[in-house]
């Protein structure tokens, strides 16, 4: 206890301190809130200022707390206080992982006994009648409706209990994003929010959850914190396209890019979906009918050709992604990039989905040969998918180690410390570059397979073609072969090859010759697809 109030603390004196801070804290670590045993943990007990010396914090047994060591020294200089709010938000993340997603404003909102009731209200002379039943509260509150003036839509402005917010998780897909513990430290610190959370509701039958599409980052950080009602900016019947494509074009703009594109990718299967429904509707057809081409909807809506492509393909991306089969999902960072998973969506996006899945629309029917089994689009989807099972079953399951995970490998082993070699092979091979130029191996060895069986194709619907038993056998001993590699555990390699991240043409030059662009050896000699088949 680095304090002048502790220092002067006899042994009797610590010793009835720590009983009455672990009295008060009802027998719980501050920060983790686990059991604290002040006879298994009496030689490695922290006593810690809850507010730090440094920001002004007492020096007394009023701003003291009894932790583990372990707790106090992970918080850094933070309030103890922050630190128990993040230590909250980890064990919601880690508690989610088996779903492959980390928390949404919908977590945190059923944490803190939230998104559970609905807004009863009646609209009448320009202004919003309502009530806030379901928390006690029966006084009739009223509030202006403004109407924006480019847009047409109408709006209110409300002060809201959390029980009446509900996630909109078809707008809004994406997890709370890395800037999480920022925004606590300083809501903590008493700043306000400037910018209010967006939500909308029905008006029909009076009676609407508030769903919030965005701010929730905002909004999240505010309810752990303790919040219990938060403004909010109230759309009334919006039009919900609009708002999705708000959302998604939000994703374009620079300051988000890193965060936002693995939830522009997910947000545009459901556009897709919304422009699927409208193209039946205008031109006459039923609400099962797919014999129509991805190509007769971007001609159908011609104002928004190059975003209906890419509604087109992110809609097969999502699948890949987001399929229950997919063995290798479990290994991807499914918002924000992170060190506990070797592989990101980005990652995934300029390799994966860049290689082998076909960038331009189709013209043959969406139901196209559908009942065979042979649907191109089905048919890219699910051996995408094979492959990524094969990749994972490989390399990352049962060798990627979670609990290591990323975070500055190739520094840790410089310094002295040693990896497991599966987990270390795992690491190198998940990197970006990487990854692309063993694909494109694979992409090569499945060419030249159909090319040997006499079958012509188009190479860029390589993945729409049947792959048959002797060319997934042929992919998974390239792949176990690849992994027996031994510069992938070479820690001689660590400062050189390994150090910091290389280009496209770096790790093209090594499989090609076996030697960097700078003519240092890293493997004995050029890959050869035919022997690393066998």
């Amino acid at each position: 206890m680095a304090s002048l109030f502790g220092n002067r603390l006899s042994a009797d004196e610590r010793k009835a301190l720590i009983e009455r801070l672990h009295q008060a804290q009802g027998g719980d670590c501050f920060i983790c809130e686990k059991p604290i045993d002040l006879v298994l943990h009496k030689d490695t007990l922290d006593i810690d200022h809850v507010i730090p010396r440094k920001t002004v914090g007492r020096d007394d047994a009023s701003n003291l707390a009894l932790t583990h060591p372990t707790c106090s020294r992970s918080k850094r200089a933070r309030n103890l206080e922050v630190a128990r709010v993040l230590q909250r938000f980890a064990k919601l993340k880690a508690a989610l992982e088996p779903e492959n997603r980390s928390p949404n404003l919908g977590d945190i909102l059923k944490r803190a006994g939230g998104g559970n009731a609905e807004l009863t209200f009646k609209e009448a002379s320009g202004q919003i009648e309502f009530t806030l039943s379901a928390v006690g509260d029966e006084a009739i509150y009223c509030v202006p409706v403004y109407e924006d003036e480019l847009s047409d839509f109408r709006y209110f402005f409300a002060r809201l209990p959390i029980q009446y917010l509900r996630h909109d998780d078809r707008i809004n897909r994406h997890a709370i994003g890395g800037n999480f513990r920022k925004l606590v430290e300083e809501f903590h610190l008493r700043r306000p929010q400037l910018d209010v959370p967006l939500a909308w509701i029905r008006s029909e039958n009076g009676k609407s959850a508030v769903h919030v599409f965005d701010g929730q980052n905002k909004a999240a950080a505010q309810i752990m914190l303790g919040a219990k009602a938060m403004p909010v900016r109230i759309f009334i019947d919006p039009d919900p396209d609009i708002l999705i494509t708000i959302k998604t074009n939000a994703g374009r703009m620079p300051r988000y890019e890193w965060v936002c594109r693995p939830m522009q990718r997910s947000l545009g299967s459901t556009p897709y979906q919304d422009r699927i429904n409208r193209f039946r509707q205008e031109t006459g057809r039923n609400d099962e009918d797919l014999a129509f081409s991805e190509r007769d909807l971007v001609a159908h809506f011609k104002d928004e050709s190059r975003k209906m492509t890419s509604y087109i393909l992110a809609a097969v991306c999502d699948r890949v992604t987001s399929s229950p089969d997919n063995k290798l999902r479990a290994f991807i960072d499914c918002d924000a990039p992170g060190t506990k998973r070797p592989l990101s969506h980005s990652s995934i996006h300029k390799t994966f989905f860049s290689l082998f899945i076909y960038q331009d629309v189709l013209n043959t029917a969406l139901n196209h040969r559908a009942d065979s089994g042979e649907n191109p689009r089905e048919l890219e989807t699910s051996q995408l998918i094979h492959l990524m099972n094969v990749i994972a079953e490989e390399i990352y399951i049962g060798k990627f180690d979670g609990d290591i995970g990323t975070d500055r490998v190739e520094s840790r082993l410089q310094k002295g410390e040693t990896f497991p070699r599966a987990h270390l092979c795992a690491c190198r091979m998940s990197r970006e570059e990487v990854i692309y130029n063993w694909l494109r191996c694979i992409q090569q060895i499945a060419k030249s397979h159909f090319i040997n069986s006499g079958k012509p194709i188009q190479e860029e619907k390589l993945f729409q073609y049947q792959f048959p038993d002797q060319l997934w056998a042929n992919i998974r001993r390239f792949v176990r072969n690849l992994v027996a590699l031994p510069l992938w555990v070479n820690k001689d390699l660590s400062e050189t090859v390994f150090d910091g991240k290389q280009n496209l043409r770096f790790w093209e030059t090594v499989f090609e010759t076996g030697k960097t662009p700078q003519g240092v050896q890293v493997m004995p000699k050029a890959i050869n697809l035919v022997e690393m088949i066998k």
